[in-house]
């Protein structure tokens, strides 16, 4: 029986690289879809409105060149490392006025968290000066007080990704701690889905257990979050990471404290396999882990 032996063993070996093939075509779509989907054209009219008569030609230049094709080409450069910048120069000026609290608003809008402009202000004050970056926060203060609701929050994030949110994960919700959501990319051949958690939802500790093979793989789709075997320490996912979870692995994963999170979950084929939720993870080991 040696010829099945040998045939048993190449369809394995083909089915493997079919996998291999699988995962970084798809961390390669993950990766640069992500760049393509940024691609967005701004759209400006405050210079025409407010310099149209007076100031013509500045009009077009701020409208058309700097907003229509500088801040446009955000292929090249992301609307929020652009927004880094330009807060940077405009706080390092001590430029205090209506344009820093519209591109405030504009940084907030392109992914810039309350945790990140208070260090960004924070830094730019060891070289710019105290009383600039002092200035800086009570407008920061202002715009970020502002509530965002989980809707809106929700919606940006879906822009960022190529996969589908998906619906509330209420199959589960039992083993999350805060709410995520689930959408089932494929059932054939290998079972994939798509699983995205809000700002420090995560999953309680959990093993997938089976006889042969078996298994969880992981590859990071947008946002970031958080991987962790237990006893040893976090691993941070990001767009294109790829996580192996073998069987008999006590681990738990999510989403960072101040981050949406999506990852892609493949369901590795075992023999007898099955899932045992355990324990919550507590918000001292998860506050241990957002420390980093």
């Amino acid at each position: 029986m040696k010829w099945v032996r040998g045939f048993d063993n190449e369809v394995k070996s083909n089915i493997n690289i079919r996998m291999k093939r699988l995962i970084l075509f798809i961390s390669f779509i993950t990766i640069t879809t992500l760049n393509v989907m940024a691609q967005k054209k701004i759209t400006q009219t405050a210079g025409r409105t407010q310099l149209g008569e007076f100031a013509p030609e500045f009009a077009r230049l701020n409208d058309d060149i700097l907003f229509g094709e500088v801040w446009s080409r955000n292929d090249l450069l992301s609307l929020r490392d652009r927004s880094l910048v330009t807060l940077t120069s405009l706080i390092s000026q001590g430029i205090t006025d209506s344009s820093l609290t519209y591109h405030l608003q504009e940084a907030k809008k392109n992914g810039i968290t309350r945790t990140e402009i208070s260090e960004i202000i924070t830094h730019i004050a060891f070289y710019a000066g105290w009383p600039k970056a002092w200035a800086a926060f009570r407008q920061a203060k202002e715009v970020w007080a502002e509530g965002t609701s989980a809707d809106d929050a929700k919606e940006r994030f879906q822009q960022e990704m190529i996969f589908p949110i998906g619906e509330p994960n209420t199959a589960y919700a039992q083993y999350f701690k805060g709410n995520s959501y689930l959408a089932r990319i494929s059932s054939e051949q290998v079972p994939i889905a798509n699983v995205t958690f809000e700002p420090a939802c995560r999953n309680n500790w959990h093993i997938h257990h089976a006889t042969k093979g078996g298994g969880q793989m992981l590859i990071g789709v947008a946002g970031r979050g958080w991987y962790q075997e237990w006893g040893k320490p976090a691993q941070e996912i990001l767009p294109g990471t790829v996580v192996h979870i073998p069987a008999g692995v006590k681990h738990w994963h999510g989403a960072a404290g101040d981050s949406w999170f999506a990852h892609l979950a493949f369901e590795i084929e075992g023999e007898n396999a099955s899932n045992e939720w355990l324990e919550p993870v507590s918000d001292a080991e998860y506050g241990k882990v957002n420390e980093r």
